[in-house]
């Protein structure tokens, strides 16, 4: 597996120029990074052309129209194509965001280049490894944990403690966040990252969740949580609106607290 962390133009090889559609009416241009474990010749650049007069309207949709249309071997992760399940995210014009939501009309009039989330191994074309991101994310044992014995219908929370959870349980897991986080890029095999550690704070900030000391014990180290330095690319990069380096921040004053 490569190592991705979006090098300058010249340091990539450039590919096939795909040959524009015949009577396409408008047209626009899509360079998009090529890796393929069994080729010789990688990373490249190769460039498509889109009829936007026959694709929908976002950057997933001009994705599959040169897959189902142009180059069949063309590699990349989607599935709900409604900004829920997180799988087409991707690094679109500079930026981490997931395609399915992402706009033609917002890449601009040039063209529109793509790569693979940045700094993580890619397995191929715009399909990186998330086995170390998931396996950060299972590491803060993100479900409700108690003690006292389960009710016979279901644990109950006021609606003041509810709203507590907003902006915590909408995260979909893209990795947007964690892939555009620098601190994440220096240290990702210890630090847990954003996306991880904001889902560490929605359970403890669920009132009916019981393991508050053990979950903080588990974070309370050097790297796990305070590797974050307050950057803030992962609100930015957030295509969901969330802000984790908030609810990171919110877990360095539950650590200080629960040694007052």
């Amino acid at each position: 597996m490569a190592e991705f962390s979006l090098p300058k133009n010249s340091q990539y090889r450039e590919g096939k120029v795909w040959p524009k559609p015949v009577d396409g009416k408008r047209l626009q241009e899509f360079r998009i990074y090529r890796w393929n474990p069994d080729e010789t010749e990688n990373p490249r650049i190769d460039t498509y052309y889109v009829d936007r007069e026959d694709c929908g309207p976002m950057v997933l949709d001009a994705l599959i129209w040169i897959k189902n249309k142009v180059d069949p071997t063309l590699t990349f992760r989607r599935s709900c194509r409604e900004g829920i399940c997180g799988s087409c995210a991707m690094n679109i014009q500079g930026q981490n965001t997931i395609a399915c939501t992402r706009g033609i009309d917002e890449c601009g009039s040039g063209a529109v280049k793509i790569y693979p989330l940045p700094h993580m191994p890619v397995l191929k074309d715009l399909v990186p490894d998330l086995t170390q991101f998931f396996a950060q994310h299972a590491s803060v044992e993100p479900w409700l944990q108690t003690q006292t014995p389960a009710p016979e219908a279901e644990w109950r929370q006021t609606p003041e403690d509810r709203v507590q959870l907003d902006g915590l349980y909408e995260c979909i897991l893209c990795a947007c966040c964690t892939t555009a986080c620098p601190s994440y890029w220096w240290n990702g095999d210890r630090f847990l990252g954003p996306a991880a550690l904001l889902h560490a704070y929605r359970w403890l900030a669920d009132s009916r969740d019981e393991m508050t000391g053990e979950r903080l014990d588990k974070l309370e180290d050097p790297f796990k949580l305070y590797r974050c330095h307050t950057i803030m690319n992962c609100a930015n990069a957030c295509p969901k609106g969330l802000n984790p380096a908030k609810a990171i921040a919110e877990v360095k004053k539950m650590m200080v607290t629960r040694h007052v």
